[in-house]
Parts: C-alpha cells; structure tokens; sequence
C-alpha cells in the first residue's frame, strides 16, 4: 500500500509539475523559436560529455570492485554498468538499478558475495561525497550570484538544508564506524543493517585510501561532465550563459531534482532552471525549460542501451530475466546476513 501511494503521490507531482512549466503559449513559442534556431552540433557534444559520464562512472566502480578482490572481465562489468543505469533511470525511486545490478554480481561472485554488495553500496555513497564536495565549493565561490534574486534564494536554501542533511548523515555514518557503534543500536534500529554496511565499507575502503582518491576523482570528473552535458544543451540552444555561472546552478538542479516526489525529477528538473537561469542568467523561461528536457532526453539516450544489454545479459549461471520483488528480496537477505555478521 505504502509503495502504491507513493507512486500514486510521485505521478500526480509529476503530471501538475509538467503542466505547470509547460501550460504557458509564451514558453511554448520560446521553445518553437529556440528548437528553429538550435545549433545542434553542440547536442553531439552533450552526448559525448555523458558518455565520459558512464565511462568514469564505470571505472569508479571498476575501483572498488578490484578492493574487494573481485575482477570482471571488461564486457561483464561494462555490461552490468550498463543495466545499473538503465534501471536508474526506467524505474521509480532512483535506485532500482543498483538492485538489479546487485543481483547479477551477487550472481558472478558468489564467493565474494558480502564483498560485491559493499562495492555497490560505497560507489553510491562515495558519488554522494564527490556531488558534495563540488556543491559546497561552488557555494562558497557563487554565494551573492545564487542569492541574487528572492526565488533562486529560496532555492539555494532548500539545497543548503538538502547539503547540511547529507553531511549530518554522512558525519553520522562516519563516527558510529569509526568509534564501531553499530552494535550499540537496537536490533529494529530503523536503517541498522544499511548502517552495517556503510560501517563495514568504510573501514575496508579507509585501509585502501589510495583506490578510494581515485574512485573519489572519478566521481569528480563524473559530476563536472554531466554539468557539461546540461551546458551543451545550453548552448545548442543559444543560451548566452557562463560555464562558471551554469555549473554554480547545477548542484540545485542536480539536487533537488533526484528529490522522490517525481519520476526521475521530471518536472522538478525544467522549474528550477526554468527559476535559476531565468532569474541569475537572464535565458528565457521557455528556453531554460527547454534546457532540462532535452538534457533528461540525452541521459535517456545514453542509459537505453542498457536495456538492450539486460535482455541479451545472463550472469554465470542464473537465469538473467527474473521478477524485481526477487531481485530485491535476494540483495534484502544478504543484508540481513551482513548485518547478523558484524
């Protein structure tokens, strides 16, 4: 039931966001005029910048699979990336691809089984830190710029509590392993087993500090390029805006938009640069909004053949295409057996 509401919850968000940037003719004939003139040489470079996305990403995991000792072939781990991230994007929630891809590496490593699931868990909390870092960064050099108006102030705060929750959460997870607190929890401690596991990769990866900076650096340069991709957008629209202005927006797009109140932050995406870039950079409302559709469509392209690799993909002995609730509930016992573990 609770699954069922929040879906229907997500699809109504999406549906009154979608209207609501969309139901304007001013923005729509800005769009017309935009599409008419776009120069789309520059969408090429924008598949291009998210292609060294997927690329670093992979190698990022690629990392800290090779700390846990486990060693793909490059098909094999290219392809179970791949199906990561069609998953991420086709599926409510945002993570419904580190399930499946979970699932089929608990497959091709089942004895390193515990191993292959932290190295999932510390690529996405390391990508958190990375996305982290960037934002406080940018914040600190474009304070005055991103406050400069009264909505994209309003904006920046809701990021900053978004940023001031992430670093409680992650100082949070950092003293209970450091200090091994875990155990001091009571055993229906709500998020103890994934505080079990977030401990247990913390101490595996902090002895392997120098596969972390790399994973870390990764994770930089994954950041920066999906940046760049939103700004070749931008740019192949015609949108006279600074590569130092436009990335000091990204991370309230980026962060706001991975919020779970919409089906892969449509809708939330075009209203806050529709709000950003109109307010700081003076690009039309139509053409901003623009922006952020036709750079979702991008990632959409690059994930899809994902979908393409899952359907011909079969983990070493396992059949390849069984129901998600499987999936879920196999990756939800092993956590469990981690957590009984430590």
């Amino acid at each position: 039931m609770k699954k069922l509401l929040l879906t229907l919850f997500q699809v109504a968000v999406t549906i009154a966001v979608l209207y609501w940037v969309y139901h304007d003719p001013v923005k729509r004939a800005q769009m017309v005029e935009a599409l008419r003139n776009a120069r789309y040489h520059w969408v090429g470079l924008a598949i291009l910048a998210y292609v060294v996305v997927e690329v670093a990403a992979a190698f990022r995991w690629g990392v800290l699979l090779k700390v846990q000792g486990i060693h793909l072939s490059i098909s094999r781990l290219s392809g179970l990336f791949l199906i990561g991230m069609f998953y991420n994007q086709f599926l409510p929630g945002g993570t419904g691809g580190d399930i499946v891809k979970s699932y089929f590496l608990l497959k091709e490593t089942r004895d390193k089984k515990a191993g292959a699931l932290l190295a999932v868990v510390f690529d996405r909390l390391i990508g958190l830190v990375a996305l982290v870092t960037i934002t406080g960064v940018l914040i600190a050099v474009r304070y005055d710029f991103l406050s400069k108006t009264p909505e994209t102030r309003q904006l920046l705060w809701l990021l900053l509590v978004l940023l001031g929750s992430s670093i409680a959460g992650l100082l949070t997870t950092f003293v209970i392993s450091g200090f091994n607190l875990v155990h001091l929890l009571p055993e229906k401690f709500p998020g103890r087993e994934k505080l079990i596991e977030v401990s247990v990769a913390y101490h595996l990866y902090a002895r392997h500090w120098r596969a972390t900076l790399v994973a870390f650096g990764a994770s930089i340069v994954a950041h920066l390029a999906t940046f760049a991709t939103f700004l070749g957008v931008a740019y192949s629209l015609r949108a006279n805006v600074k590569i130092v202005d436009f990335f000091a927006v990204m991370p309230i797009e980026r962060t706001i938009s991975a919020m779970p109140i919409s089906f892969a932050g449509v809708g939330l995406r075009e209203k806050v640069l529709q709000i950003m870039l109109n307010g700081l950079c003076g690009v039309e409302e139509g053409k901003a909004v623009l922006i952020g559709s036709l750079s979702f469509l991008i990632i959409l392209f690059c994930c899809a053949p994902g979908g393409i690799v899952y359907f011909f993909y079969k983990p070493s002995g396992a059949a390849a295409h069984v129901p998600l609730r499987e999936m879920k509930e196999e990756v939800a016992t092993l956590e469990h057996e981690i957590g009984k573990a430590e």
